[in-house]
């Protein structure tokens, strides 16, 4: 919850950090340049010199500069949006749809949705597949789920997740680190397990937002050791139990931390071309190794 404006602008915490004087249960350590308040990466706005906060960006307060001197800006140059958590909203909204059009279609809709290499096994003729043409698996996959308890899994690690970094990194390149972290997911399961194996669900996509939040941290000099042991305790459960496609984890986490070092490390005066140049990167590989994989199969 945001704190009033007008409200206590310093509360320091045990460790002795200041508190985000917008929301003051996040410790940082990090203040803005105009006035001097503290403010945690959610509130940051990216500047010529250090970060600002909203308010003086808005208002073009303190130092003497208009509010046009400054744009709106998140840690990554995308624009500070009215509502920094539209796009995991939406997806969220997108993934719960199909799970209720699961529930009442049954099998059917996962049998058309799912991400298989070729079905049926030889020596049946294929005729459904990735490898029969259907690429738009590698995506509906992503957003297909089936138990209950593992879309409530997926969703709540995307809101915990992809809500904060969707206001670090801005709309435009939230959404395509979310979509690019999800197919190199597919693709590397394509790639790596069984043609006849199913595979569905939103991990992989969350798994490249949890990497971007590792760099993300890293690159505000944040305690890595939360992140470090929530991707490790995802990492165990991913090998150590059966029915779970680790190769969607890794392919997801990877592109990911990929996306997240261009995006958050991009030099200024080439922000736009790296960012999206390391996007259109991981998008060439992961169309490669679809295309590798279905030269294998027919």
């Amino acid at each position: 919850m945001e704190q009033v404006p007008g409200g206590p602008e310093r509360q320091s915490s045990k460790s002795g950090l200041p508190s985000c004087y917008r929301h003051p249960g996040v410790e940082t350590g990090i203040s803005c340049t105009r006035c001097e308040r503290p403010i945690c990466p959610q509130c940051m706005v990216s500047a010529s010199v250090g970060f600002h906060c909203p308010e003086c960006v808005r208002s073009g307060s303190g130092r003497g500069q208009s509010a046009s001197a400054s744009r709106p800006r998140t840690v990554a140059g995308g624009s500070v949006a009215a509502d920094p958590r539209l796009i995991t909203k939406i997806l969220i909204g997108i993934n719960l749809a199909v799970f209720i059009a699961v529930q009442v279609v049954g099998n059917r809709l996962l049998d058309d949705l799912a991400l298989v290499g070729r079905w049926p096994p030889a020596p049946f003729p294929a005729t459904q597949g990735v490898a029969e043409g259907e690429w738009y698996r590698l995506l509906t996959s992503v957003f297909l789920h089936q138990q209950f308890w593992h879309i409530g899994f997926n969703m709540l690690s995307l809101w915990w997740i992809g809500a904060p970094l969707e206001a670090a990194l801005g709309r435009a390149r939230y959404i395509a680190l979310y979509l690019l972290s999800g197919l190199a997911g597919s693709a590397l399961t394509y790639l790596v397990a069984s043609p006849t194996q199913a595979s569905l669900g939103a991990s992989g996509a969350v798994f490249g937002l949890l990497g971007a939040t590792a760099v993300l941290m890293r690159r505000l000099n944040y305690d890595m050791r939360p992140v470090i042991a929530l991707l490790v305790i995802n990492l165990i459960f991913t090998f150590t139990f059966s029915g779970i496609a680790w190769q969607a984890h890794i392919g997801g986490l990877v592109a990911g931390i990929l996306i997240a070092i261009a995006m958050i490390h991009a030099p200024r005066e080439r922000r736009v071309l790296v960012q999206y140049g390391a996007c259109a990167l991981v998008l060439v590989a992961t169309v490669g190794m679809v295309l590798a994989r279905t030269a294998m199969l027919t």
